[in-house]
């Protein structure tokens, strides 16, 4: 059996030894009779970590009597996706800001409140109508500083997700636009 590789990346040459797998495979002869083995974790002498694949040459009598083994260094294919990402800004958000932004996408005003609402009120962890004075007022904050309050009539919604009166909404937003309210709320 030869082994021909990029000596540069695994220091193996035409008459290396053959490795555990090539043993394994070996010993396992026909029974498998697998034609390719990829995407497995390779090790070179140095620690480098490789992203392996090994196809199976077979003879007339199925017998194994040659491998193409392909290694490629991973973690250099990692620095120039991490490189790519980076210079294109991928996981970022264009405006700078430091948390991703998700867009809700609907034909309708109220689908996308209903939406936003949602996505807040399910943060919390608790359905609306077991929530506390205080999650509540969370909601209604994490959505006024979302701007859900200037899509007119949308008090009326908010009250009907978290199960509460219009006047408790308009209470905590007047109460909000004055400072009076202290918001302390710690997501679990």
């Amino acid at each position: 059996m030869i082994a021909l590789s990029d000596t540069t990346l695994t220091d193996r040459k035409i008459g290396s030894p053959a490795t555990n797998l090539i043993l394994k495979k070996l010993k396992e002869g026909k029974k498998s009779h697998k034609t390719f083995v990829t995407n497995y974790e390779g090790k070179s002498k140095d620690g480098t970590v490789l992203r392996s694949s090994t196809y199976f040459i077979y003879d007339e009598s199925d017998e194994i009597i040659g491998m193409l083994c392909i290694n490629i260094n991973f973690r250099k294919m990692e620095e120039a996706i991490q490189y790519l990402g980076d210079f294109v800004g991928i996981d970022r958000p264009v405006d700078g800001d430091q948390e991703p932004h998700v867009e809700h996408l609907s034909p309708s005003i109220e689908d996308i409140a209903i939406s936003s609402i949602k996505e807040i009120v399910s943060s919390v962890n608790v359905p609306s109508e077991r929530m506390s004075q205080q999650e509540k007022l969370h909601v209604v904050h994490q959505l006024n500083n979302n701007g859900i309050f200037l899509l007119k009539g949308i008090v009326g919604t908010v009250a009907q997700e978290l199960k509460t009166s219009e006047a408790t909404i308009y209470r905590y937003l007047s109460k909000m636009k004055k400072n009076e309210l202290k918001i302390s709320f710690e997501a679990p």
